[in-house]
């Protein structure tokens, strides 16, 4: 056969075989083995490689698809088993030179033309040769080949970011990458390392490296690599750029370089040195000519740090810090905006700013974190060189300053970090720029600047210096502005910021920032103030910062050094006398729209302060016992009608009706600080003696209602403001919130002062912003900041709430007339019909609803039972046709009131509030739902009513409903308003909100039962109304032993067994309990009615496979009943006759019984059947009469369980399905593991 296939050689290079057979031909010979060709690999890999070559260099012509299977034919070669097994058995292949050539220069024209012409079979061949090592030494024995076939490769992949082939291009590049790093770890040339990678590599790696990091590619959506390849390409150009570039021989040079050494001070031996390898790498760094200009300038900024860093980590040791410092002007000067000292900011685009800011942060970074700078040894050893540096780079971010940028605020705070002399001369301008006149919204900007703030102080808090940063902030503060000057916000992360520091300083220190503060105020505001808007702003921005001293100054108590007391005390009557009180003669005297401006602003100011000062003082009082408080009345003392307290010490009461009236023109910070000097003042009313008086009352109430009623109007309008918390930043838009935080937060002293209406009027503000709270209240800040929907929320779930009886009422009221309202505009006919069919949804108060209990305590003369009157109106209602259809929004409307009133505490209610809020959810729970409300919100919508009904009823008031209404009759309009929804509902019976649904019901009329039952309340005839109900409802009527029952819907199906099992779960332990003899006879024949009417239920009926929850409860509660009532007459031989109870349903059982083993593997899947079923098995396990005679009960029950515990349908559900089996079945798993499914049933119950 070899003869056959000798001349295969020949045809392959012949003339006159055409093309297509050589292929055939070629591909025929390698595959198979009976082909027999010396060297045939080698052959058949040389005769591809060479055709190529041929029709590269224009000696062939070829057809594209022949060009296309050569390369597909030369890659199954390489990729083959075969040849990597003959490869693996030492045979040498080797890969011609010409064809590795060819694979760079189509690399080399995808790269620079973008061509696609084979370019996949390509790539896939280079990396078939890369992943062989026998293969790859081609290119690793030359090393020109493998740097310009890198070089292209990341060309290919900067200039072609999309295609199909970007995949495996990047494949191709890590593997090319780490034959370089193998290479560059063997060269023992670190000249011909530095020219290689310098020359062709650093220019395309820095730009893959850019878009790998984070430019175009990080938003693309296809042709990105995988994010851990992506990782492992950045971290070997890393490498590649440290081998090459910061080579440990090439130290020398760069200190020669950057330190002008002298070549005869080096030492003997030293390679012989590059001439500024520094300076090379900065030009090919700046080049332009890589890549178009936008792209460069982001690729220089990214690089940039990149390059220090890799310095750094090569080079940086103890004594080469000045080294290490040079190369950072170097690269610096790369950035663009080292050349912008003389140039408007404006000459760089934001995007662009950014990226040189960044880059400027990570290079001061680097610096910080490894000690590249000491101040001492720059001072001594190299004459400030870094210092000067570094105070020409924040004179530049200073003069270009660029606030909504991030790393502005970061460069800033690491330069204060390193040196706050650094910062020293332009901390004004610091202090301007970067806090009093930026004006920062973005979080993440903001977040820069309270960690720039932070240093700062915390810098000058240390050095003991704060004084004379205040200073400047003063300075900075009452600098003549040449535009309308922002005033000073204290929002809350500068204001957490200078109360950690204000914490740190001792008292002594933060009195002399407090004295600066007064000194500024008196000397450069107070005399100017009247008319000038400007100064207006001034004072308003030095107010909120001697507001933010005094608040957050550590107190002074009895163990302060008596000096501090009483500068203390002098202080504060300096900030009384010499600024509070001239701030107020000025309000009252002017006014006019000219005035306006500064009038407003002056108000804020004077108010502002006054409250601080009247807490502080008041605090200072109740802490320092040697401090004697400003305040008219010491705290203790009996009121009399001469020492009640006033809003603030010298300020006559006409004087501030004056200055109410000017304060109530706007919403304004004036407005909140006036409502906090109200409140002072009633605290300090509440800590006199005698603040029960009826003059302290009436000044009480006075004040409560003066705090309540200056913001009504504001509360009357929806806001979805945020507020921080800061009294500084109360402004028109935040002032409803602030004031609404205000009163919530301090109900607790509002409220015994409050009259009804004010007490309603709360209420109705309470739920009105709960409501809009459940709304979207536009973007969400990533701030916890206060809006009124979550101060009301607060409220709805504190503790407290349900101790304001008052508002609790208020509030319960208020959601009722609202629920009652959406109600009524569902009204089908005219409201006066539907007043006098539902008479308690128009009650305007709950204790109206006590007449009803007066109405039906008593029985008529004519034996009439009067509350049969209203349970029949209501059942003819929701029999017929009900008088109210809720849509969608109404149903929606309703849903979001009634997920309110669950967060109440419902189960504390009065009688009558208890008796009108159940009328008024029954009434919602019957309600007729219209077309528009889906299947989900219909369930959701009884699911919530009928959830806070059996909530009401777990409450201490659950007897009151029988006032009313008897529970038969209650049972028979709820279950009749379901089954009537339940046949038009579309929702599968096996969907978990459904049998949530039926767990909410049966848990309702459980709650129900036990009401008459646990109070003995004619339990038997209750039961058996409810029972003849259930027995003639809808669900079993027409139904026979012998006939076929008549259509029925599964989900009304399934809420007549709900009720039937908890039926017989309340009246199965009342029977059988140890009081048998005094229960009624009647009740054992309501169980056997109860077992009828569930029998009827599920005869004919289809229960699936497997069998329903709701089935196996409704049998196991059956069989349960019965069990208990049969050892009961075992024990009291009382009543013989009724021993056939049990036997009346065996039947019934057994048949249960089988079809519960049978279908018991598969019943492991449901968490609710499997229980279920499992419960029914121990119940017939211990009723022994059921068991028939001709099998083994307990040995067919455990062949079952064994399917369980060991069915391959159970899978990993078998370890949950033995946990529920009882404790006396797990121990018999022994005997399971030796009885054989196939073994005799008689022999497999011997022990």
């Amino acid at each position: 056969m070899a003869a056959v296939y000798s001349g295969i050689s020949l045809k392959l290079k012949s003339k006159t075989t055409s093309w297509e057979d050589k292929l055939k031909l070629a591909h025929f010979a390698w595959i198979c083995h009976q082909c027999v060709l010396p060297n045939k690999e080698q052959v058949l890999l040389d005769w591809a490689g060479q055709s190529l070559g041929a029709f590269y260099k224009k000696k062939l012509e070829l057809k594209e698809d022949v060009v296309e299977r050569l390369w597909i034919y030369i890659d199954n070669i390489l990729r083959s088993k075969k040849l990597h097994n003959v490869l693996n058995n030492g045979k040498t292949i080797n890969l011609q030179l010409p064809l590795v050539k060819i694979i760079n220069e189509r690399i080399a024209e995808f790269s620079l033309l973008g061509s696609q012409r084979n370019i996949c079979a390509v790539l896939s061949c280079c990396q078939g040769i890369l992943s062989t090592p026998a293969l790859a030494v081609t290119y690793t024995a030359r090393h020109e080949l493998m740097v310009a076939l890198l070089s292209q490769l990341c060309w290919a992949a900067c200039r072609q970011p999309e295609g199909a082939a970007m995949a495996l291009l990047f494949e191709v590049i890590h593997l090319a990458l780490g034959h370089y790093l193998l290479i560059q770890q063997q060269q023992v040339n670190p000249r011909r390392a530095f020219g290689e990678v310098m020359v062709h590599l650093l220019q395309p790696c820095l730009v893959l490296r850019h878009l790998l990091s984070g430019g175009a590619w990080a938003r693309a959506s296809h042709g990105q690599p995988r994010q851990a390849l992506g990782r492992d390409l950045r971290d070997q150009i890393e490498a590649v750029l440290r081998g090459g570039a910061f080579q440990p021989e090439l130290l020398v040079s760069y200190k020669e370089e950057l330190l002008e050494q002298q070549q005869d001070d080096m030492k003997v031996g030293a390679v012989k040195t590059i001439l500024a390898p520094m300076g090379t790498v900065i030009g090919r760094l700046v080049d332009p000519g890589c890549c178009e200009p936008g792209l460069h300038a982001a690729v220089v900024a990214g690089s940039v740090p990149l390059l220090y860093k890799l310095f750094l980590d090569s080079y940086f040791r103890e004594g080469t810090q000045l080294l290490c410092f040079q190369v950072l002007p170097k690269l610096f000067d790369c950035l663009r905006m080292s050349r912008l000292q003389e140039e408007q900011p404006g000459a760089l685009p934001m995007p662009d700013w950014t990226a040189e800011l960044l880059a400027v942060e990570q290079l001061l970074t680097s610096v910080a974190s490894t000690g590249v700078y000491n101040i001492a040894a720059d001072r001594i050893r190299h004459g400030e060189a870094q210092f000067r540096f570094y105070r020409r780079l924040a004179e530049l971010l200073l003069k270009c300053s660029q606030a909504p940028v991030p790393a502005w605020f970061r460069c800033l705070r690491v330069l204060v970090s390193l040196n706050h002399l650094v910062l020293e001369p332009g901390l004004g301008d610091l202090l301007a720029l970067a806090w009093i006149g930026a004006e920062v919204t973005d979080s993440r900007t903001r977040k820069a600047q309270e960690a720039l703030l932070h240093t700062l102080f915390q810098t000058y808090v240390k050095l003991r210096q704060l004084p004379r940063l205040f200073e400047e902030v003063l300075g900075v503060i009452c600098h003549p502005a040449a535009e309308v000057q922002r005033p000073l916000v204290l929002a809350s992360g500068p204001a957490t910021v200078l109360r950690e520091c204000f914490l740190e300083l001792p008292p002594s220190q933060v009195l002399d920032t407090w004295s600066l503060v007064l000194d500024k105020f008196q000397s450069s505001v107070l005399p100017y103030l009247r008319g000038d808007g400007d100064v207006a702003l001034k004072a308003l921005s030095l107010s909120s910062l001697l507001h933010c001293i005094m608040s957050n100054m550590r107190t002074l108590d009895s163990s302060t050094p008596l000096p501090i007391i009483r500068r203390m005390q002098c202080v504060m009557e300096r900030t009384l006398q010499a600024l509070l009180q001239p701030l107020l003669d000025l309000l009252p005297d002017l006014s006019g729209p000219e005035s306006e401006l500064w009038l407003q602003k002056a108000c804020d100011c004077a108010l502002l302060l006054s409250c601080t000062w009247a807490q502080f003082d008041t605090m200072l009082s109740l802490n320092c016992s040697q401090y004697h408080a400003v305040s008219v009345a010491p705290i203790g003392v009996a009121l009399g009608s001469l020492n009640c307290p006033s809003l603030l010490p010298g300020v006559e009461t006409h004087q501030w009706k004056k200055i109410e009236k000017a304060t109530a023109q706007v919403n304004s910070l004036g407005r909140y600080c006036l409502e906090q000097l109200y409140l002072q003042k009633m605290k300090r009313t509440l800590m006199q003696t005698g603040f029960q008086s009826e003059e302290a009352l009436c000044m009480l109430r006075s004040d409560a209602a003066y705090i309540l009623g200056s913001g009504r109007e504001s509360l009357t309008q929806s806001t979805t403001a945020s507020w921080d918390g800061q009294v500084g930043t109360v402004s028109m838009l935040t002032y409803p919130v602030a004031h609404w935080h205000l009163i919530v937060s301090n109900l607790t002293i509002l409220l015994p002062y409050l009259c009804p209406d004010n007490v309603r009027y709360l209420a109705g503000v309470l739920l009105r912003t709960l409501e809009m709270h459940k709304a979207p209240e536009g973007s969400a800040d990533e701030e916890p900041n206060i809006t009124l929907g979550k101060v009301s929320e607060a409220v709805l779930h504190s503790p407290l709430f349900p101790e304001m009886q008052s508002l609790h009422s208020a509030f319960l009221l208020c959601l009722s007339v609202r629920c009652t309202s959406i109600l009524c505009s569902g009204a089908k006919r005219d409201p006066g019909l539907l007043q006098l069919q539902l008479p308690w949804l128009f009650e305007k108060d709950p204790m109206d609803v006590a007449h009803w209990e007066n109405r039906f305590a008593k029985v008529g003369p004519d034996s009439i039972e009067p509350r049969g009157e209203i349970a029949q109106s209501f059942l003819s209602l929701v029999r017929g046709d009900f008088p109210i259809r809720l849509e969608e929004e109404q149903s929606e409307s309703i849903l979001g009131l009634l997920q309110l009133a669950a967060a109440l505490q419902l189960d504390s209610l009065l009688t009558p509030c208890h008796m009108h809020c159940f009328l008024l959810l029954l009434s919602t729970a019957v309600t007729e739902l219209g077309g528009s409300c889906s299947p989900s919100l219909t369930l959701k919508f009884l699911m919530t009513c009928y959830r806070l009904l059996g909530y009401l009823q777990r409450g201490k008031n659950a007897r009151a409903v029988l006032k009313v209404m008897y529970i038969s009759d209650l049972f028979e309009i709820i279950l009749t308003s379901l089954f009537r929804i339940s046949s038009g509902l579309l929702i599968d019976s096996n969907d978990p909100s459904w049998l949530e649904f039926l767990q909410v019901i049966g848990t309702l009329l459980e709650e129900l039962l036990q009401v008459f039952v646990q109070g003995k309340l004619s339990v038997a005839l209750n039961s058996g109304k409810i029972i003849a109900f259930l027995s003639r409802c809808q669900e079993c009527s027409g139904m026979t032993a012998g006939r076929q029952p008549v259509t029925q819907h599964p989900l009304g199906r399934q809420l007549l067994l709900v009720s039937l099992t908890k039926l017989c779960q309340v009246l199965g332990p009342f029977v059988q309990g140890r009081k048998w003899h005094q229960a009624p006879d009647a009740l054992p024949g309501l169980l056997l009615q109860a077992g009828a009417a569930l029998q009827l239920c599920v005869v004919g009926g289809s229960w699936g496979r497997p069998l329903h929850p709701a089935f196996l409860s409704a049998v196991s509660a059956l069989l349960e009943a019965d069990v208990g009532q049969h050892g009961s007459h075992r024990r009291t031989e009382i009543c013989p006759g009724t021993e056939s109870v049990l036997l009346s349903h065996a039947a019934f059982y057994s048949s249960v019984f089988s079809r519960v083993l049978s279908d018991l593997p598969a019943l492991t899947g449901s968490p609710q059947a499997f229980p279920a079923a499992v419960r029914f098995l121990t119940l017939f396990l211990s009723a022994t009469e059921l068991h028939p005679k001709e099998e083994s009960v307990f040995t067919s029950m455990f062949h079952s369980v064994r399917q369980v515990l060991a069915g391959h349908s159970v899978g990993s559900y078998s370890d949950q399905a033995a946990a529920g089996l009882p404790f006396q079945w797990r121990e018999g798993e022994s005997i399971l593991a030796s009885v054989s499914p196939d073994s005799d049933s008689s022999d497999a119950a011997k022990p």
